[in-house]
């Protein structure tokens, strides 16, 4: 099970790695070894995730997940196989950790008496300034 928050977990079943090679540092090795992760997690059939986290989710992953609702993680920051898939991981659950904070509603308000003589002051001015501004008239 993979702790999201305390009431929140993710079974390891969901998720899908496979590895890949790298680019980078690393040397003859990056050849060699498959050290990049490629995490795949459906988001639209997981059971621990309701609508409304979906829809955030999907928002937040933007091109990261298909169609589908396949959320695609690909980790290669670190030469190890193991580090990667650690990054991979984290950087799931930070996601999913956001998606699940709901933004709160804005409240309409009106402007203060203050903000509105500030507007109509500023306007006044720069009125005055292109005004100045305008056609000198030549009298002779």
């Amino acid at each position: 099970m993979i702790r999201i928050t305390d009431t929140l977990g993710l079974d390891e079943a969901e998720i899908e790695e496979t590895f890949l090679r790298a680019s980078g540092p690393g040397g003859q090795n990056v050849n060699r070894v498959e050290t990049a992760v490629q995490l795949r997690f459906d988001a639209a059939r997981s059971p621990a995730l309701d609508a409304p986290t979906l829809a955030r989710l999907r928002t937040l992953a933007g091109r990261r997940m298909t169609a589908d609702g396949v959320l695609i993680i690909t980790a290669r920051r670190f030469r190890t196989q193991d580090r990667n898939r650690q990054d991979a991981l984290e950087r799931l659950v930070d996601l999913i950790r956001q998606a699940l904070n709901r933004p709160a509603r804005r409240r309409a308000t009106r402007p203060t008496l203050g903000s509105k003589r500030r507007r109509l002051e500023a306007k006044a001015s720069r009125a005055r300034t292109k005004r100045l501004r305008g056609a000198v008239s030549v009298t002779d």
